[in-house]
């Protein structure tokens, strides 16, 4: 029997509109009535996903940041924190990329020095709050969770081989546009097999829904893992079921048969 249901959001839960159906209201009503919780798991910001989902914020658990920063009924109930050298050392990288934006995550708010107009039209879909300041490296008041590095022109290609022999922390591109970087101990999966051990609930009576390479650790969790039509070719290979495509509400698609 299923008794937790995560999703990712872009890409997954939200179509290419970054909407998701009216529906879906009362098909969490439907799997509360029958005890199913129901966790969102997504690269964004808490302060974004609440947001998204403030009718019901405190009966949902929020994975925010790609795992950094696990929120439920307003409290923080897990977080890996960067170090100040970490934090300046990918800092530092991202700057010498000239294709490429960074955004600082904290737990209270985002923080940018850039102020390229289409870069901003891009934060501003999920960071809901956000900082433009003059220097990123001088934030001293918030705890950082995360480093997201935008690339307009495709982190995989431009932003990725910049990183990827490093191993003092987690590297994944988030999607076309994104690559995060984060704890060693913080992602999806982590984050959510913590989760897991806290409600009791096991990897049998787990379902899963993703489309990207953030989403990877996490699908490995969950036996009713689904990757979506359009998700990611490596995505696919490791998820159990395919389901339809984000466009094609297939997340509330596969929901409605469990309930």
């Amino acid at each position: 029997m299923i008794k937790l249901v995560v999703t990712d959001m872009d890409g997954t839960f939200l179509n290419d509109r970054k909407e998701f159906s009216e529906e879906f209201w009362d098909i969490f009503e439907k799997m509360a009535e029958k005890n199913i919780k129901f966790v969102v798991a997504s690269g964004r910001q808490y302060q974004n996903l609440r947001k998204n989902f403030d009718k019901i914020k405190d009966r949902i658990v929020f994975i925010a940041e790609n795992g950094s920063y696990v929120v439920q009924k307003e409290e923080e109930i897990y977080s890996r924190v960067l170090t100040s050298e970490i934090i300046e050392k990918y800092v530092q990288i991202g700057r010498k990329i000239p294709t490429t934006d960074i955004v600082l995550c904290g737990k209270k708010s985002a923080y940018i020095e850039s102020k390229n107009p289409e870069f901003l039209k891009e934060v501003e879909k999920y960071y809901e709050k956000r900082e433009i300041v003059e220097n990123i490296l001088d934030i001293k008041h918030d705890e950082i969770i995360k480093i997201a590095f935008c690339d307009l022109s495709g982190t995989e290609e431009h932003v990725y081989p910049h990183v990827r022999n490093e191993v003092d922390c987690q590297v994944v591109v988030s999607g076309e546009i994104w690559l995060d970087v984060s704890h060693l101990e913080s992602n999806k999966g982590i984050a959510l097999e913590a989760l897991q051990l806290e409600l009791g609930i096991t990897y049998d009576e787990t379902m899963i829904f993703g489309d990207y390479l953030n989403d990877y650790d996490m699908m490995k969790k969950g036996k009713y893992s689904y990757a979506m039509g359009n998700a990611h070719e490596e995505v696919k290979k490791i998820a159990n079921f395919i389901a339809k495509t984000n466009n094609e509400n297939g997340v509330l698609e596969e929901l409605k048969k469990i309930i």
